[in-house]
């Protein structure tokens, strides 16, 4: 197998372990893809879903065990017996739970000692597999809520639960459906995995290289243009590859260069780059795996969740643009240099084919109302047309390349896996032991019925979980603790889930452990933590706007066209005043009253009218506010500049 498979879909280097590694993947790909296609059915084969789950977690867990070592970071290049112990177990684990599903389900009062020890072992080898794959945090949410489900009849008051044992309670969260083998899991095998392999192919087909191609002919000749690169070429992959990490590898390795060379500080280009690419989990028509999980907790189609996500997506790409910018003028970094920048005209005349994929992605969710896993196949099928046929440049698809596209899949696919399996736990555990209404009602007396309290309360939760979480498991968590409280006292159901997946989201570059921030950090030589403070301000919008949008839907693109218009201009002129006032350059460097009124006009600016009818008469001092300080930067801007020193 090729160098690149081992390195993009981190193989171990021992040619037997790899081997065996590569065959795992392409299994657990094409299980998902066969599923997303329906050939199970078409071919006549008759099983339960929590039975095909069941196999696929197995080997995905073996999967785990194979190329990620005992300790975390190190290097893979031999199979310790323990693991390889490991990997056979789960891959018997799951084979024999799948196999002896109906008896287990007839089980439930009275478990069997064979189905005891086969549900333990699955759910032992799923966490040390998480802890491996996502490390310790979400192992130790995990199993805080296993224990606190055992102690939770003996505590008195609102928190208190139905007493389980604990051999019982182990054994339905594996076999029920509400727990590991259950929606969750479900999605991340038949939505996850052939949107995973979609982005594969795109990457393998030339589209990467067209998407950064075309934004830097667009930005590379405008101040900044490396950052503002970043920007553009991570938000059109981000919308089609929704994985940070697999983002900032795609796009950062030639942005996050672009933008040192440029004169952008290390952290500082890894900042802009990891902001960039996490904001892909928002930006439709794909988003990340939460989208889809979103749209099955609501019942809704994965559209409408989509079409909801539009105008804060764009607010939060429009701050960022606007803050690179502006880094770009306080800085006095200029374009890039003409001989790097290729002819636009001649980058679409090579690459226009790559905007299919996109418009029969969004034509079978949006127009046909296709199930996403099936709107994915159709965009992996033109994906793969144009990669045989016409490529980007010296990149053209080949069987080979697909073939390694299908490995990088599994390989990637494994890890978020685990993270689904163990959502799983946490979502059996408050069904089994009523732990989820519990908590439902004790945050709603907590918050005293206030909205916005429950608010703050749900947003230092998404932030506090999210440090070291991905976002997948915070969603989880919330959804079923956070988000029945909001509705229960007034919050419509899907701003709920929105604000949950939006401050989620966050997890990636929030410290201490923000893993897009420490990434990029990684490819920049930079500083990981001051990368990651300098992507929480990048980011700023994404803690902002979900508060607003709970209160005006207009912001959800729900309401009448005007008062959305209305809504996205006054928003995109108060996030540039913010974002000037952050920086502090708006047409020159800022003093620091003229900072802070600036912000305070953006404030003003950004709060929808919908809130309440005060609201008009904060927008009108706002648009006060920022009239003034842009007359000042106007008449000044061209006077000496004492007020600041670069940083």
């Amino acid at each position: 197998m090729s160098t690149a498979v081992e390195q993009e879909a981190d193989l171990p280097s021992g040619r037997l372990l790899r081997a065996i590694s590569i065959a795992l993947g392409a299994v657990v790909t094409l299980l998902g893809l066969a599923w997303a296609a329906d050939l199970y059915r078409t071919m006549g084969v008759q099983f339960r879903t929590e039975q095909f789950l069941a196999v696929v977690l197995g080997l995905s867990t073996a999967l785990v065990f194979l190329v990620r070592p005992l300790r975390r970071g190190t290097p893979r290049t031999r199979l310790p017996w323990y693991d390889a112990l490991l990997a056979l177990a789960a891959v018997a684990a799951g084979i024999w739970i799948a196999w002896h599903y109906p008896q287990l389900l007839r089980g439930f009062f009275r478990p069997s000692t064979e189905g005891l020890i086969a549900t333990w072992t699955l759910f032992v080898l799923l966490l040390e597999a998480l802890r491996r794959s996502a490390g310790w945090p979400l192992v130790i949410v995990v199993l805080a809520f296993v224990g606190y489900a055992l102690v939770g009849h003996m505590v008195e008051g609102s928190l208190q639960t139905r007493e389980v044992r604990l051999n019982r309670m182990i054994y339905y969260v594996s076999v029920d459906t509400s727990g590991i083998l259950g929606l969750v899991l479900l999605i991340g095998v038949t939505v996850v995995i052939p949107f995973v392999f979609f982005g594969q192919l795109l990457a393998a087909s030339g589209g990467a290289a067209f998407f950064n191609d075309v934004s830097l002919g667009l930005m590379g000749r405008f101040r900044g243009g490396a950052a503002k690169i970043s920007v553009l070429a991570s938000s059109l992959f981000g919308s089609i590859n929704g994985i940070v990490v697999s983002n900032i590898l795609a796009t950062g390795v030639v942005t996050i260069p672009l933008m040192k060379k440029s004169g952008f500080r290390a952290e500082k280009a890894a900042a802009i780059e990891a902001a960039s690419s996490n904001g892909g989990q928002l930006m439709p028509p794909v988003m990340g795996a939460v989208a889809f999980l979103m749209a099955d907790f609501l019942q809704i189609s994965y559209a409408e969740v989509a079409i909801a996500a539009i105008i804060p997506s764009l607010l939060y790409y429009i701050a960022l643009f606007v803050q690179a910018d502006l880094e770009a003028a306080k800085g006095n970094i200029l374009r890039v240099p003409a001989r790097d920048i290729p002819r636009l005209l001649k980058v679409i005349a090579q690459g226009w084919a790559f905007l299919l994929p996109f418009a029969v992605l969004i034509y079978a969710l949006f127009s046909l109302g296709a199930q996403p896993e099936t709107a994915a196949l159709y965009a992996c099928a033109t994906v793969a047309l144009i990669g045989f046929a016409l490529g980007y440049g010296a990149q053209r698809l080949s069987l080979r390349e697909v073939w390694n596209c299908i490995v990088r899949t599994g390989v990637s696919s494994a890890d978020i896996l685990m993270i689904a399996g163990a959502a799983g736990v946490i979502m059996g555990v408050l069904q089994l032991t009523g732990l989820g209404f519990a908590l439902t009602m004790f945050l709603v007396s907590l918050g005293a019925g206030n909205i916005l309290l429950l608010l703050i309360i749900a947003a230092l939760l998404c932030i506090v979980l999210g440090m070291g979480m991905p976002t997948l498991g915070v969603y989880v968590l919330l959804a079923v603790l956070v988000a029945p409280a909001l509705v229960e006292v007034g919050v419509q159901p899907l701003a709920a889930h929105m604000f949950i997946l939006y401050l989620g989201m966050m997890s990636f570059v929030t410290p201490p452990v923000a893993i897009a921030a420490f990434f990029a950090a990684n490819l920049a030589r930079g500083e990981p933590m001051l990368t990651g403070f300098y992507a929480m301000r990048f980011s700023w919008t994404a803690y902002i706007i979900p508060f607003l949008f709970v209160f005006a839907p207009t912001l959800l693109m729900q309401g009448s066209p005007s008062a959305i218009v209305l809504a996205i201009g006054t928003a995109a002129v108060g996030v540039w005043f913010i974002s000037a006032g952050m920086i502090g350059y708006g047409l020159r460097r800022m003093p620091p009253l003229a900072r802070l009124v600036a912000v305070a006009g953006g404030a003003g600016l950004l709060l929808p009218h919908e809130v309440g009818p005060w609201a008009w008469g904060v927008n009108a001092a706002g648009l006060v506010l920022a009239a003034a300080v842009l007359a000042m930067e106007i008449v000044h801007r061209h006077r000496p500049d004492n007020t600041a020193a670069a940083e």
